[in-house]
Protein backbone atom coordinates (compact mmCIF):
# COMPACT_ATOMS: atom_id res chain seq x y z
CA UNK A 1 0.00 0.00 0.00
CA UNK A 2 2.81 2.37 0.97
CA UNK A 3 4.64 1.78 -2.34
CA UNK A 4 1.40 2.26 -4.29
CA UNK A 5 0.82 5.65 -2.62
CA UNK A 6 4.37 6.67 -3.55
CA UNK A 7 3.71 5.81 -7.18
CA UNK A 8 0.36 7.53 -7.62
CA UNK A 9 0.66 10.57 -5.32
CA UNK A 10 1.94 13.84 -6.88
CA UNK A 11 5.46 14.85 -5.80
CA UNK A 12 4.34 18.04 -4.09
CA UNK A 13 1.82 16.07 -2.02
CA UNK A 14 4.43 13.51 -0.99
CA UNK A 15 6.83 16.32 -0.09
CA UNK A 16 4.17 17.97 2.09
CA UNK A 17 3.44 14.61 3.73
CA UNK A 18 7.11 14.12 4.64
CA UNK A 19 7.41 17.74 5.82
CA UNK A 20 4.34 17.26 8.03
CA UNK A 21 5.89 14.10 9.55
CA UNK A 22 9.12 16.00 10.28
CA UNK A 23 7.22 18.80 11.99
CA UNK A 24 5.08 16.34 13.93
CA UNK A 25 8.13 14.46 15.20
CA UNK A 26 9.77 17.68 16.38
CA UNK A 27 6.57 18.84 18.11
CA UNK A 28 5.99 15.52 19.87
CA UNK A 29 9.52 15.49 21.28
CA UNK A 30 9.63 19.27 21.94
CA UNK A 31 12.36 20.21 19.43
CA UNK A 32 15.13 18.43 21.39
CA UNK A 33 18.03 19.54 19.16
CA UNK A 34 17.79 23.18 20.25
CA UNK A 35 19.93 22.67 23.36
CA UNK A 36 22.69 20.69 21.64
CA UNK A 37 25.19 21.25 18.84
CA UNK A 38 24.25 19.12 15.85
CA UNK A 39 26.77 18.17 13.16
CA UNK A 40 25.50 16.68 9.88
CA UNK A 41 27.77 14.70 7.55
CA UNK A 42 26.73 14.22 3.92
CA UNK A 43 28.34 12.91 0.74
CA UNK A 44 28.45 9.67 -1.23
CA UNK A 45 31.17 7.85 0.72
CA UNK A 46 32.92 8.18 4.08
CA UNK A 47 30.04 9.47 6.19
CA UNK A 48 30.12 6.74 8.87
CA UNK A 49 33.90 6.91 9.21
CA UNK A 50 33.86 10.71 9.54
CA UNK A 51 31.20 10.43 12.23
CA UNK A 52 33.32 7.92 14.16
CA UNK A 53 36.40 10.17 13.92
CA UNK A 54 34.52 13.36 14.86
CA UNK A 55 33.08 11.53 17.87
CA UNK A 56 36.58 10.48 18.99
CA UNK A 57 37.88 14.04 18.71
CA UNK A 58 34.97 15.57 20.63
CA UNK A 59 35.24 12.93 23.36
CA UNK A 60 39.00 13.44 23.61
CA UNK A 61 38.24 17.12 24.22
CA UNK A 62 35.96 16.14 27.11
CA UNK A 63 32.52 16.44 25.52
CA UNK A 64 29.67 13.96 25.81
CA UNK A 65 28.41 12.93 22.37
CA UNK A 66 25.69 11.02 20.59
CA UNK A 67 25.66 9.85 16.99
CA UNK A 68 23.70 7.97 14.36
CA UNK A 69 25.47 6.29 11.47
CA UNK A 70 24.81 3.32 9.22
CA UNK A 71 26.94 1.35 11.71
CA UNK A 72 25.45 2.20 15.09
CA UNK A 73 23.40 4.38 17.43
CA UNK A 74 25.50 5.88 20.22
CA UNK A 75 24.58 7.99 23.26
CA UNK A 76 27.50 8.56 25.59
CA UNK A 77 28.97 5.13 26.28
CA UNK A 78 25.78 3.31 25.28
CA UNK A 79 26.01 1.77 21.81
CA UNK A 80 23.78 -0.48 19.73
CA UNK A 81 24.05 -1.68 16.19
CA UNK A 82 21.99 0.05 13.52
CA UNK A 83 19.79 -2.81 12.33
CA UNK A 84 17.34 -0.62 10.40
CA UNK A 85 19.08 -0.90 7.01
CA UNK A 86 18.65 2.89 6.94
CA UNK A 87 21.55 5.28 7.16
CA UNK A 88 19.27 8.13 8.23
CA UNK A 89 16.24 6.95 10.24
CA UNK A 90 12.76 8.41 9.92
CA UNK A 91 11.65 11.66 11.52
CA UNK A 92 10.12 10.23 14.70
CA UNK A 93 13.08 7.93 15.37
CA UNK A 94 15.57 10.78 14.92
CA UNK A 95 13.64 13.18 17.16
CA UNK A 96 13.18 10.51 19.82
CA UNK A 97 16.92 9.78 19.68
CA UNK A 98 17.72 13.50 20.01
CA UNK A 99 15.42 13.78 23.03
CA UNK A 100 17.18 10.87 24.72
CA UNK A 101 20.59 12.39 23.89
CA UNK A 102 19.51 15.66 25.49
CA UNK A 103 18.19 13.85 28.57
CA UNK A 104 21.57 12.12 28.87
CA UNK A 105 23.18 15.58 28.76
CA UNK A 106 25.00 15.14 25.46
CA UNK A 107 26.54 18.36 24.17
CA UNK A 108 27.04 17.20 20.59
CA UNK A 109 25.12 14.95 18.19
CA UNK A 110 26.66 13.83 14.88
CA UNK A 111 24.29 12.55 12.19
CA UNK A 112 24.57 11.06 8.73
CA UNK A 113 22.49 13.10 6.30
CA UNK A 114 21.47 11.24 3.14
CA UNK A 115 20.01 12.51 -0.12
CA UNK A 116 16.90 10.40 0.40
CA UNK A 117 16.61 11.81 3.91
CA UNK A 118 16.82 15.36 2.55
CA UNK A 119 14.12 14.65 -0.07
CA UNK A 120 11.90 13.35 2.73
CA UNK A 121 12.66 16.34 5.01
CA UNK A 122 14.22 14.14 7.68
CA UNK A 123 16.76 16.90 8.36
CA UNK A 124 14.05 19.50 9.00
CA UNK A 125 13.45 20.89 12.48
CA UNK A 126 16.89 19.71 13.59
CA UNK A 127 19.05 22.62 14.67
CA UNK A 128 22.18 21.80 12.65
CA UNK A 129 25.18 23.94 13.46
CA UNK A 130 27.63 22.27 11.04
CA UNK A 131 27.34 20.68 7.59
CA UNK A 132 30.21 18.44 6.39
CA UNK A 133 30.70 17.47 2.72
CA UNK A 134 32.88 14.40 2.09
CA UNK A 135 32.68 13.73 -1.67
CA UNK A 136 30.20 13.22 -4.48
CA UNK A 137 30.11 10.47 -7.10
CA UNK A 138 27.13 9.00 -9.02
CA UNK A 139 24.72 7.24 -6.64
CA UNK A 140 20.91 7.04 -6.32
CA UNK A 141 20.81 8.36 -9.89
CA UNK A 142 17.59 6.62 -10.86
CA UNK A 143 15.65 7.72 -7.78
CA UNK A 144 16.80 11.34 -8.15
CA UNK A 145 16.47 11.46 -11.93
CA UNK A 146 20.12 12.25 -12.70
CA UNK A 147 23.39 13.24 -11.07
CA UNK A 148 22.62 16.99 -11.10
CA UNK A 149 19.44 16.41 -9.13
CA UNK A 150 21.37 14.23 -6.69
CA UNK A 151 23.93 17.03 -6.23
CA UNK A 152 21.24 19.69 -5.82
CA UNK A 153 19.53 17.58 -3.17
CA UNK A 154 22.75 17.50 -1.16
CA UNK A 155 23.04 21.25 -1.75
CA UNK A 156 19.69 21.85 -0.05
CA UNK A 157 21.22 20.68 3.21
CA UNK A 158 24.07 23.21 2.91
CA UNK A 159 21.55 25.87 2.01
CA UNK A 160 19.68 25.19 5.25
CA UNK A 161 22.76 25.13 7.53
CA UNK A 162 24.01 28.68 8.03
CA UNK A 163 26.64 28.44 10.78
CA UNK A 164 29.60 26.19 9.76
CA UNK A 165 30.45 24.43 6.49
CA UNK A 166 33.28 21.88 6.17
CA UNK A 167 34.10 20.99 2.55
CA UNK A 168 36.45 18.62 0.75
CA UNK A 169 38.06 21.07 -1.65
CA UNK A 170 39.70 18.30 -3.69
CA UNK A 171 36.32 16.99 -4.81
CA UNK A 172 35.39 18.29 -8.27
CA UNK A 173 31.98 19.35 -6.93
CA UNK A 174 33.42 21.47 -4.12
CA UNK A 175 32.76 24.80 -5.88
CA UNK A 176 29.05 24.02 -5.92
CA UNK A 177 29.00 23.51 -2.15
CA UNK A 178 31.26 26.50 -1.48
CA UNK A 179 28.68 28.83 -3.03
CA UNK A 180 26.27 28.42 -0.11
CA UNK A 181 26.66 31.12 2.57
CA UNK A 182 27.86 30.24 6.08
CA UNK A 183 29.32 32.20 9.00
CA UNK A 184 32.44 30.01 8.91
CA UNK A 185 33.87 27.78 6.19
CA UNK A 186 36.64 25.22 6.53
CA UNK A 187 38.16 23.37 3.60
CA UNK A 188 40.45 20.34 3.50
CA UNK A 189 42.41 18.45 0.87
CA UNK A 190 45.61 16.57 0.07
CA UNK A 191 47.54 19.62 -1.08
CA UNK A 192 45.27 22.59 -0.51
CA UNK A 193 42.60 23.85 1.87
CA UNK A 194 42.69 25.10 5.44
CA UNK A 195 43.86 21.63 6.53
CA UNK A 196 45.97 19.46 4.20
CA UNK A 197 48.54 16.70 4.40
CA UNK A 198 51.43 18.99 3.59
CA UNK A 199 51.28 20.80 6.91
CA UNK A 200 49.54 18.20 9.09
CA UNK A 201 51.44 15.27 10.57
CA UNK A 202 49.54 12.55 12.37
CA UNK A 203 49.61 8.80 12.74
CA UNK A 204 46.49 7.03 11.50
CA UNK A 205 46.01 3.27 11.62
CA UNK A 206 43.20 3.37 9.05
CA UNK A 207 44.51 2.39 5.61
CA UNK A 208 43.85 4.25 2.37
CA UNK A 209 44.00 7.78 0.99
CA UNK A 210 40.25 8.07 1.44
CA UNK A 211 40.74 7.72 5.19
CA UNK A 212 43.20 10.61 5.08
CA UNK A 213 40.31 12.69 3.72
CA UNK A 214 37.98 11.34 6.39
CA UNK A 215 40.50 12.28 9.08
CA UNK A 216 40.98 15.77 7.64
CA UNK A 217 37.20 16.31 7.64
CA UNK A 218 37.06 15.30 11.31
CA UNK A 219 39.99 17.60 12.18
CA UNK A 220 38.19 20.52 10.51
CA UNK A 221 35.12 19.86 12.62
CA UNK A 222 37.31 19.79 15.73
CA UNK A 223 38.99 23.07 14.82
CA UNK A 224 35.61 24.66 14.10
CA UNK A 225 34.66 23.86 17.70
CA UNK A 226 37.84 25.36 19.13
CA UNK A 227 39.58 22.04 19.71
CA UNK A 228 43.33 22.31 19.13
CA UNK A 229 45.25 20.21 16.62
CA UNK A 230 47.13 18.29 19.31
CA UNK A 231 43.86 17.02 20.79
CA UNK A 232 42.64 16.02 17.32
CA UNK A 233 45.87 14.12 16.65
CA UNK A 234 45.75 12.38 20.03
CA UNK A 235 42.17 11.24 19.37
CA UNK A 236 42.85 9.96 15.86
CA UNK A 237 45.90 8.00 16.96
CA UNK A 238 43.63 6.00 19.30
CA UNK A 239 41.36 4.85 16.46
CA UNK A 240 42.21 1.24 15.61
CA UNK A 241 39.52 0.60 13.02
CA UNK A 242 35.95 1.19 11.90
CA UNK A 243 33.57 -1.83 11.89
CA UNK A 244 33.02 -3.17 8.37
CA UNK A 245 35.26 -0.54 6.77
CA UNK A 246 38.47 -2.11 5.41
CA UNK A 247 38.18 -4.42 8.41
CA UNK A 248 40.80 -7.16 8.50
CA UNK A 249 39.09 -10.36 9.64
CA UNK A 250 41.87 -12.91 8.94
CA UNK A 251 45.60 -12.11 9.00
CA UNK A 252 47.34 -15.45 8.29
CA UNK A 253 48.16 -17.41 6.16
CA UNK A 254 46.33 -14.99 3.86
CA UNK A 255 44.48 -11.74 4.59
CA UNK A 256 40.71 -11.33 4.44
CA UNK A 257 39.11 -7.88 4.43
CA UNK A 258 35.43 -7.00 4.72
CA UNK A 259 34.26 -3.62 3.44
CA UNK A 260 30.93 -1.85 2.97
CA UNK A 261 31.84 -0.49 -0.49
CA UNK A 262 28.90 -0.75 -2.87
CA UNK A 263 29.45 2.25 -5.16
CA UNK A 264 31.92 2.21 -8.07
CA UNK A 265 34.10 4.94 -6.56
CA UNK A 266 34.25 3.27 -3.14
CA UNK A 267 34.93 -0.17 -4.63
CA UNK A 268 37.82 1.12 -6.74
CA UNK A 269 39.38 2.87 -3.75
CA UNK A 270 39.23 -0.33 -1.69
CA UNK A 271 40.77 -2.43 -4.47
CA UNK A 272 43.53 0.12 -5.12
CA UNK A 273 44.51 0.16 -1.48
CA UNK A 274 44.41 -3.59 -0.91
CA UNK A 275 45.91 -4.83 -4.19
CA UNK A 276 48.97 -6.93 -3.23
CA UNK A 277 52.23 -6.60 -5.17
CA UNK A 278 53.39 -10.21 -5.36
CA UNK A 279 50.27 -12.30 -4.79
CA UNK A 280 46.64 -12.66 -5.87
CA UNK A 281 43.60 -10.63 -4.91
CA UNK A 282 40.37 -12.63 -4.74
CA UNK A 283 37.20 -10.53 -4.74
CA UNK A 284 33.66 -11.37 -3.64
CA UNK A 285 31.06 -8.79 -4.66
CA UNK A 286 27.44 -8.31 -5.65
CA UNK A 287 24.96 -5.48 -6.07
CA UNK A 288 21.83 -4.28 -4.32
CA UNK A 289 18.32 -4.92 -5.61
CA UNK A 290 15.09 -3.03 -5.14
CA UNK A 291 15.48 -1.42 -8.56
CA UNK A 292 18.21 0.88 -7.25
CA UNK A 293 21.00 2.12 -9.50
CA UNK A 294 20.92 -0.73 -11.99
CA UNK A 295 23.37 1.22 -14.16
CA UNK A 296 26.22 0.55 -11.75
CA UNK A 297 25.98 -3.25 -11.74
CA UNK A 298 28.10 -3.87 -14.87
CA UNK A 299 30.35 -0.99 -13.77
CA UNK A 300 31.10 -2.82 -10.52
CA UNK A 301 31.94 -5.93 -12.55
CA UNK A 302 34.25 -3.93 -14.80
CA UNK A 303 36.12 -2.47 -11.83
CA UNK A 304 36.51 -5.96 -10.35
CA UNK A 305 37.99 -7.17 -13.66
CA UNK A 306 40.52 -4.36 -13.57
CA UNK A 307 41.90 -5.15 -10.13
CA UNK A 308 40.99 -8.71 -9.11
CA UNK A 309 42.77 -11.92 -10.07
CA UNK A 310 39.76 -14.05 -9.13
CA UNK A 311 36.19 -12.72 -9.09
CA UNK A 312 33.18 -14.30 -7.39
CA UNK A 313 29.84 -12.58 -7.92
CA UNK A 314 27.20 -13.40 -5.35
CA UNK A 315 23.97 -12.34 -3.70
CA UNK A 316 23.92 -9.12 -1.65
CA UNK A 317 20.51 -7.57 -0.85
CA UNK A 318 18.12 -8.54 -3.65
CA UNK A 319 14.96 -7.13 -2.04
CA UNK A 320 12.16 -7.74 -4.60
CA UNK A 321 14.43 -8.53 -7.57
CA UNK A 322 15.66 -11.89 -8.83
CA UNK A 323 19.15 -12.25 -7.27
CA UNK A 324 20.36 -14.40 -10.18
CA UNK A 325 19.45 -11.59 -12.57
CA UNK A 326 21.37 -9.02 -10.49
CA UNK A 327 24.41 -11.31 -10.47
CA UNK A 328 24.16 -11.67 -14.25
CA UNK A 329 24.10 -7.88 -14.69
CA UNK A 330 27.29 -7.54 -12.61
CA UNK A 331 28.81 -10.44 -14.57
CA UNK A 332 28.22 -8.57 -17.86
CA UNK A 333 30.90 -6.07 -16.87
CA UNK A 334 33.56 -8.69 -16.30
CA UNK A 335 33.92 -9.97 -19.88
CA UNK A 336 33.09 -13.44 -18.60
CA UNK A 337 36.01 -13.50 -16.16
CA UNK A 338 34.09 -14.37 -13.02
CA UNK A 339 32.44 -17.18 -11.08
CA UNK A 340 28.74 -16.82 -10.25
CA UNK A 341 27.69 -18.30 -6.89
CA UNK A 342 24.21 -17.40 -5.67
CA UNK A 343 24.65 -18.47 -2.05
CA UNK A 344 26.75 -15.82 -0.27
CA UNK A 345 28.15 -18.22 2.32
CA UNK A 346 29.19 -20.61 -0.43
CA UNK A 347 30.82 -17.71 -2.31
CA UNK A 348 32.81 -16.73 0.78
CA UNK A 349 33.82 -20.35 1.31
CA UNK A 350 35.01 -20.57 -2.30
CA UNK A 351 37.09 -17.39 -1.95
CA UNK A 352 38.85 -18.80 1.12
CA UNK A 353 39.53 -22.10 -0.63
CA UNK A 354 41.07 -20.26 -3.57
CA UNK A 355 43.38 -18.20 -1.35
CA UNK A 356 47.01 -19.24 -0.91
CA UNK A 357 49.69 -17.88 1.42
CA UNK A 358 50.06 -14.06 1.19
CA UNK A 359 46.98 -13.67 -1.03
CA UNK A 360 44.30 -11.07 -0.23
CA UNK A 361 40.56 -11.79 -0.13
CA UNK A 362 38.23 -8.78 -0.34
CA UNK A 363 34.52 -9.20 0.44
CA UNK A 364 32.47 -6.08 -0.32
CA UNK A 365 28.93 -4.76 -0.29
CA UNK A 366 27.76 -5.41 3.26
CA UNK A 367 30.51 -4.59 5.74
CA UNK A 368 29.05 -5.09 9.22
CA UNK A 369 25.40 -5.04 8.12
CA UNK A 370 23.31 -7.53 10.14
CA UNK A 371 20.87 -8.68 7.44
CA UNK A 372 20.44 -9.91 3.90
CA UNK A 373 17.21 -8.27 2.69
CA UNK A 374 14.92 -10.30 0.47
CA UNK A 375 11.43 -9.85 -0.99
CA UNK A 376 8.32 -9.11 1.09
CA UNK A 377 10.41 -7.53 3.82
CA UNK A 378 12.15 -10.78 4.74
CA UNK A 379 15.47 -10.32 6.54
CA UNK A 380 18.02 -13.08 6.99
CA UNK A 381 20.43 -12.57 9.93
CA UNK A 382 23.91 -12.07 8.50
CA UNK A 383 27.40 -10.77 9.20
CA UNK A 384 30.13 -11.18 6.57
CA UNK A 385 32.80 -11.09 9.30
CA UNK A 386 31.16 -13.89 11.29
CA UNK A 387 30.67 -16.04 8.18
CA UNK A 388 34.34 -15.56 7.19
CA UNK A 389 35.52 -16.73 10.61
CA UNK A 390 33.18 -19.74 10.61
CA UNK A 391 34.24 -20.87 7.14
CA UNK A 392 37.91 -20.27 7.89
CA UNK A 393 37.70 -22.52 10.94
CA UNK A 394 36.15 -25.28 8.81
CA UNK A 395 38.93 -24.98 6.24
CA UNK A 396 41.57 -25.25 8.98
CA UNK A 397 40.04 -28.51 10.18
CA UNK A 398 40.17 -30.17 6.75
Amino acid sequence: MKNLIKKIAPKFLLSFYHFFLALSGALIYFFPSRKMKIIGVTGTNGKSTVISLVTKILEEAGYKTASISSIKFKIGKEERQNTLKMTMPGRFKIQKFLKKAREKKCQYVILEVTSEGIVQHRHRFINFKTAVFTNLTPEHIESHGGFENYKKTKGKFFQDVKEVHVINIDDKNSEYFLQFPANKKYTYGQNKGDINTKNTKFSLSLAGDFNVYNALAAICVGLSEGINLETCQRALEKVEGIPGRMEEVIKNPFEVFVDYAFTPAALEKVYKNLKPHNSKMICVLGACGGGRDKWKRPVLGKIASKYCDEIIITNEDPYDEDPAEIIEQVFQGTNGEAKKILDRREAIRKSLNLAKKNDVVVITGKGCEPWICESNGKKIPWDDRKIVKEEFQLIKKT
